[in-house]
């Protein structure tokens, strides 16, 4: 049950990615394009959105003696910060401010986000093999 919860909630988050069209390289590219007279404020309204829905959220799960779904409740995520944080948060920023992709919106949009959508996911898996030969080498 508690996978097909996650599907179903996979399911939605797609959704509402191609509904908002942040499957659109375009939509993010011109978000981040402050300065040169094209912003687009879509993705900042998709952010709110989110937020709004977490803030409520949240507080709801924490008043729960355990998941309804079974497992364990999520902990708080480290406060460290290391050269992996700092790092893999510069290629993330780097990746998603060049192609105006990240993987969430780059795995929804395979259907219907052409060759750029497929190149991206194929340099992600490779991005994510290297990682692993490195983290065993």
């Amino acid at each position: 049950m508690r996978n097909l919860v996650a599907l179903l909630a996979g399911l939605i988050f797609g959704l509402g990615l191609v509904v908002s069209d942040m499957i659109n390289p375009a939509r993010v590219l011109g978000f981040l394009d402050l300065f040169g007279g094209k912003w687009d404020p879509t993705l900042a309204f998709v952010m709110i959105g989110a937020v709004a829905v977490m803030a409520i959220a949240w507080p709801i799960a924490r008043s729960k003696p355990a998941p309804v779904f079974g497992g364990d409740m999520p902990g708080p995520a480290s406060s460290l910060i290391d050269s992996r944080l700092v790092g893999g948060a510069a290629i993330f920023g780097l990746g998603w401010g060049l192609v105006g992709l990240c993987p969430g919106p780059a795995l929804a949009g395979l259907l219907v986000g052409g060759t750029s959508v497929w190149v991206f996911i194929a340099a992600m898996l490779a991005g994510m093999g290297v990682l692993n030969m490195v983290k065993s080498g």
